[in-house]
């Protein structure tokens, strides 16, 4: 009997003690792929007890991104900020010692805590920002490091780089970093430098609050006087993460009935009930990890959750539990467009291309350009920086807006950003956001959405990634004529590493794993459950065809 949904037992944590130990102590080969630096759409990710994220890792990797930023002639401050999972305060210590050794400018949270994501992006923008304001755009660039593995069960490690655009680093940068990193890893880390730094509170490392300037200036992008002055009842759990400081700071600096259900911090997250696969994750997107959340349903009017370093969101409401990532989206798009009068009137909706046809459909009535790109976040950089993009999202619950005037919020995901606006949404309409999609749903259809993974060898998914419109010699899906066989992405023509085919009432897309070996079929049927289960068997058989010719 699956344990799914379930409060974690004593069996299921980690030994912290020896996770750290691991960190310090096991030394990884780089010609073991498992092993080497690998930079996925969120930063090298791993555990210690594998051997994936140690010490040496973020010895190399921290002195890479001190080269790289010197070769792009970045000399301004760096922020770095952390999550709560166990390895994100060694991994954080060993950066700053490679970091001052380097000579470069420092900035760690003023309070020695733990920073969100979108903290971090936002401090890069704001110094960017007011150095270009005071000299015309000629002084010192911010960038920044964020330590953290995101949703990933306790045991795991992560590590990304933001550069001056605040954003998630894109292939050039991380390609080249994870390669600089691998080369001194195999030669025994011959050329990094090191100084011993106490922490954040050395006097070689400046210090920023992330806390106070982040929630002072989310009243320039939520409407906190509309919750105010509608009393509802809002529920927040970080999950355990980055967020918890910052709630209650935004309850008392905008005098909102916000309730923290759980400030518990457990590196072990023994709180926690169990993923789908009976494993710890701070998904905020999956029932079974938010079902100690979903307890608290009745109490609140919004109730959400964020993972480890808020950069993913939950919506949950009383009528309907747990929202789908993709119906949140979608009434978020519909309501932003309607109620952010500042945006510029050709501001595009940002969607990735496996995220739900119902923003296509909203984005049509609204009559609103829509920019489809490859999945991942850091697509959506360009456009929230220069306002030409209103709303960047993907299905795996992170997205980010602008602020009310139309300028640059974050160029991260933003979770505590996306709750927030499930709490304003809910204040201005009168209306829960589940209950706005199903007015979404009778107007447009009811969608069937579902990812599910098929297997395939390291050398399959190699191809898969390669792929051309003209693999696919099927004309037909679950019935249907097929009126799209993409490979690049409709919004900036940048390669998707994979394969959709789309119809009028259905879609598929696949792409192939980067850590296990299957590939991903993304699927959705606006006729309904029977028919999804026709285009994910077809679109296992064109990809397999794909694959085999």
């Amino acid at each position: 009997m699956s344990r799914a949904g379930t409060v974690a037992q004593p069996q299921d944590l980690i030994d912290l003690a020896a996770l750290e130990r691991a960190y310090f102590e096991l030394v990884p080969d780089v010609t073991n792929p498992d092993q080497a630096v690998a930079f996925g759409t969120s930063g090298h990710r791993g555990s210690a007890f594998d051997t994936a994220f140690n010490e040496t890792h973020i010895l190399a990797i921290t002195q890479a991104i001190c080269e790289y930023r010197a070769g792009q002639g970045i000399t301004g401050p760096l922020f770095i900020g952390r999550d709560t999972h166990a390895l994100s305060l060694p991994a954080e210590r060993t950066a700053l010692e490679v970091l001052v050794a380097n000579g470069v400018r420092v900035t760690a949270d003023a309070r020695g805590s733990v920073t969100p994501t979108p903290a971090v992006s936002r401090a890069i923008l704001d110094h960017n920002q007011d150095a270009s304001a005071s000299d015309g755009g000629n002084s010192d660039q911010a960038d920044g490091i964020v330590v953290t593995p995101s949703h990933n069960p306790p045991r795991d490690g992560g590590f990304k780089y933001n550069p001056p655009h605040g954003g998630p680093a894109d292939s050039d940068a991380t390609g080249w970093i994870a390669t600089r990193a691998n080369e001194l890893i195999a030669g025994g880390l011959e050329g990094v430098k090191r100084v011993a730094v106490e922490g954040s509170s050395d006097s070689r490392v400046e210090l920023y609050d992330f806390r106070e300037e982040y929630v002072q200036a989310l009243g320039r992008v939520i409407d906190f006087e509309a919750i105010k002055a509608s009393g509802i009842k809002i529920g927040a759990d970080p999950l355990g993460g980055a967020a918890v400081e910052y709630y209650g700071a935004i309850a008392d600096r905008y005098g909102i009935d916000l309730t923290v259900t759980n400030p518990i911090v457990d590196a072990t997250w023994s709180f926690m009930t169990l993923d789908w696969d009976e494993k710890i994750r701070m998904d905020c997107s999956s029932p079974n990890a938010m079902a100690s959340v979903l307890a608290h349903k009745d109490e609140f009017d919004i109730l959400t959750g964020n993972d480890a370093d808020a950069d993913r969101h939950g919506i949950v409401t009383p009528d309907g539990g747990l929202m789908n990532p993709n119906h949140f989206l979608a009434v978020a798009i519909e309501y932003l467009y309607a109620h952010r009068p500042g945006w510029r009137a050709d501001a595009a909706i940002g969607k990735t291309l496996v995220s739900s046809s119902m923003i296509d459909r909203v984005a049509d009535a609204l009559g609103r350009r829509l920019w489809e790109v490859p999945v991942g976040f850091k697509w959506f950089v360009p456009g929230l920086l220069d306002g030409s993009v209103g709303f960047g999202g993907e299905e795996s619950a992170g997205a980010s807006f602008l602020q009310q005037d139309g300028t640059v919020w974050t160029t991260d995901k933003d979770g505590i950003l996306l709750c927030l606006l499930a709490s304003e949404i809910r204040a201005v309409t009168g209306k829960s956001p589940s209950q706005l999609y199903g007015e979404l749903t009778e107007r447009f259809g009811s969608p069937v959405y579902e990812r599910v993974d098929a297997p395939a060898t390291r050398e399959q998914k190699a191809r898969l990634g390669k792929l051309t419109g003209d693999a696919v010699t099927a004309t037909s899906l679950a019935g249907d004529p097929i009126t799209a066989k993409l490979t690049e992405a409709p919004g900036n023509g940048a390669a998707i590493g994979g394969l959709k085919v789309v119809t009028e009432r259905a879609w598929f897309a696949a792409r192939p794993s980067g850590t296990e070996d299957v590939y991903k079929i993304y699927a959705e049927s606006f006729v309904g459950a029977d028919h999804l289960r026709e285009v994910q068997a077809e679109a296992k058989a064109i990809v397999d065809a794909a694959l085999a010719g």
